[in-house]
């Protein structure tokens, strides 16, 4: 009897021990690093150069995983800046084609497969420097070289944090290089609105567009398949984005469920309503 209470409390203790270890390796509440992040970042930037896009000539791999990694490693992690990643956008640059820039809101996956891998359109995601960190997790410790792979701040806990630092300097030098009609694909059933003011596309993107270099932009609102219709062209949120964009000397064009765009939600949705032939 006493040895089964002894186990039991042996039991008992490791499992305190190894919850409260577990706790306490867990400083940040978001996901760590994603695990071989190296690994998958040279190969992302060797696919990149030799099969979806080899016409941006070559890059060294090595060296643009060492300006990545050297943008937010030994730094707090709360008080990582866009700046700090200048390196790598600088190593990692190439021409965006004239009329083929896609910017987006609430529909990253969509926009994928409209984009199709710069085959008709080149979003964020599909340049170099998107390619490399699209869909990754990263961040890394003061006072150490090494990554944190336990956990990494949200943008809840810290609004400078390692991935967002990253993405709002890739917004800015994606804006600044884009040309000719640029393209903005907004989710239409997105709850609080297709626009949001506050966002990437608000606050990093618009703000550094060329206007001397642009001929138009085109707004495309698109609904779920499934709805609901919150926004649209000419009201909520989708008609402060036209003012804004009119006032900044843009001219604009803006359309509902953009055909193109509905043809390929139906190819995953064939029998719903919106996608008989009398739809389009």
């Amino acid at each position: 009897m006493m040895k089964s209470l002894f186990l039991s409390f042996l039991l008992g203790s490791n499992l305190f021990v190894n919850n409260f270890s577990e706790v306490q390796g867990r400083k940040w509440k978001g996901e760590g690093t994603t695990p071989n992040l190296e690994s998958i970042t040279i190969g992302r930037c060797y696919d990149y150069i030799r099969v979806v896009n080899p016409a941006v000539g070559e890059k060294n791999c090595s060296e643009l995983w060492e300006a990545f990694r050297n943008a937010f490693i030994n730094k707090d992690p709360c008080n990582i800046l866009p700046q700090h990643f200048e390196l790598f956008f600088k190593l990692s640059l190439h021409a965006i084609p004239t009329d083929k820039s896609l910017f987006w809101e609430n529909n990253q996956l969509l926009v994928n497969s409209f984009s199709s891998r710069a085959r008709r359109y080149m979003a964020l995601g599909d340049t170099l420097f998107g390619f490399f960190g699209d869909f990754l997790n990263w961040c890394g410790q003061e006072n150490s070289t090494g990554l944190d792979y336990e956990s990494c701040p949200t943008a809840a806990e810290c609004e400078n944090n390692a991935v967002d630092a990253f993405w709002r300097m890739a917004s800015m030098t994606y804006a600044q290089h884009s040309s000719g009609v640029i393209h903005v694909l907004l989710n239409g059933s997105a709850e609080g609105g297709a626009y949001p003011v506050k966002g990437f596309f608000a606050d990093y993107e618009i703000p550094h567009l060329q206007r001397d270099k642009i001929s138009q932009i085109d707004i495309w609102v698109v609904d779920d398949i499934e709805g609901p219709n919150i926004d649209s062209c000419g009201h909520n949120t989708v008609q402060i984005l036209e003012d804004r964009l009119k006032t900044l000397g843009y001219s604009v064009t803006c359309t509902d469920n953009y055909k193109p765009v509905m043809f390929l939600l139906c190819l995953d949705n064939p029998d719903h309503s919106k996608c008989t032939l009398s739809s389009f």
